[in-house]
């Protein structure tokens, strides 16, 4: 007998792995297998049209695995389990095309149709082949079309995973449990074109992230004003668009004009540095006084425009006086204020006319001396 010590670790059992780490492994497997296929309608159109390519390129295969059991000589000659199943496939695989595709590709459900269509198209081709005389019939090669249409339709995940299947398959229903030479061969060369195809879907899927985020920054580029971070002009008024579809609804929002006064004088004293700095903080001042929900945007030159959610505890008339203050906290020292014009958005509304109600309020703060808010009946 052994006496054990406290703090004696000879003893000791190895750990045993940790359920997170099982967790996160089939997380990043589902997460590679079932990588969404479409995030736009342009790119869920793309695979509809790849389904409909794919539809074809089975039908044709069908025919041609018809014309070869009836005219060549071979042991699948005439097979009607092996014509049986060529019919089921012409009959069948059109029927695809009747199924939401377009709405399928935003989900998974739209890898979950490329992966039954492969695994069928997988069983149909072995159990073909296993009739037709085994490693010997041509109709093995029925598989690498398969795998050449994955490479464009499959994450690397899932080229990688079919692959394994289709080359399972073969040796398990084919080859065994007598190996061929040329079994082993096709098995080899079914192997290489499996890796070969997860490098070009590797490579296809970089490509088109690169693009996307190309295409995000872009986007995001266009709508930002480049002194301040904050939206343009071109940003606010579609902002403004989807508020007047909102207000159908019942959905109250207010724009709001901001007119710095005073501002030249920034300019003329510290240069155009100083004005600058002094419009960034103006930014930040009318962000502050506004909740994350609105929208606060540069128009250009002096002018800012806010487009909030207004209700019974805050109107529109109290959001503009919130905006004054704030810009006279950060402009104090320069002698800026603002002059804010308010628009109540309207069901119906034509924006340009929504733009030029609250230009108009904004023009007349102006003339009664600045620094205040007015709106218009």
């Amino acid at each position: 007998m052994t006496d054990r010590l406290p703090g004696d670790r000879r003893a000791s059992a190895a750990p045993a792995p940790r359920p997170g780490r099982l967790r996160r492994l089939a997380a990043a497997l589902r997460a590679g297998l079932y990588r969404s296929l479409a995030d736009d309608d342009e790119r869920a159109a793309y695979w509809v049209r790849h389904v409909r390519y794919g539809v074809l390129l089975t039908e044709i295969a069908a025919w041609s695995a018809v014309g070869y059991v009836l005219l060549t000589d071979t042991p699948g000659r005439n097979n009607p389990v092996i014509l049986g199943l060529a019919a089921a496939v012409i009959l069948t695989v059109p029927g695809l095309l009747l199924l939401p595709l377009h709405a399928m590709m935003r989900d998974s459900r739209g890898p979950s149709l490329f992966y039954a269509w492969s695994i069928a198209t997988t069983v149909v081709v072995i159990i073909a082949t296993r009739l037709d005389g085994g490693a010997a019939s041509p109709l093995d090669g029925l598989l690498f079309i398969t795998l050449t249409y994955m490479a464009v339709a499959y994450s690397p995940y899932g080229v990688v995973a079919m692959g394994t299947v289709m080359t399972a398959g073969y040796l398990l229903f084919v080859e065994l449990p007598d190996v061929s030479t040329s079994g082993l061969f096709f098995l080899s060369i079914l192997a290489s074109i499996t890796l070969i195809c997860a490098m070009a879907s590797a490579n296809s899927w970089a490509a088109y992230d690169r693009q996307v985020l190309l295409i995000r920054t872009q986007e995001t580029l266009a709508a930002t004003d480049p002194l301040t971070g904050i939206p343009n002009r071109r940003a606010f008024l579609d902002r403004v668009t989807s508020a007047v579809d909102d207000a159908a609804w019942g959905h109250h929002t207010v724009v709001c004009l901001v007119d710095l006064d005073g501002f030249k004088a920034v300019n003329d004293a510290g240069g155009h540095a100083a004005g600058d700095a002094l419009l960034k903080a103006v930014g930040i001042a009318l962000g502050g006084a506004v909740r994350e929900t609105d929208t606060v945007a540069r128009l250009g030159g002096d002018e800012f425009a806010v487009l909030a959610d207004t209700s019974v505890t805050l109107s529109g008339e109290m959001l503009a006086e919130r905006l004054c203050a704030a810009v006279a906290q950060v402009g104090g020292a320069h002698g800026v204020t603002a002059s804010v014009g308010v628009a109540e958005v309207e069901p119906g509304d034509d924006v340009e006319d929504l733009m030029h109600r609250a230009d108009a309020a904004m023009y007349r703060a102006k003339t009664a001396g600045g620094n205040r808010a007015t709106s218009l009946a």
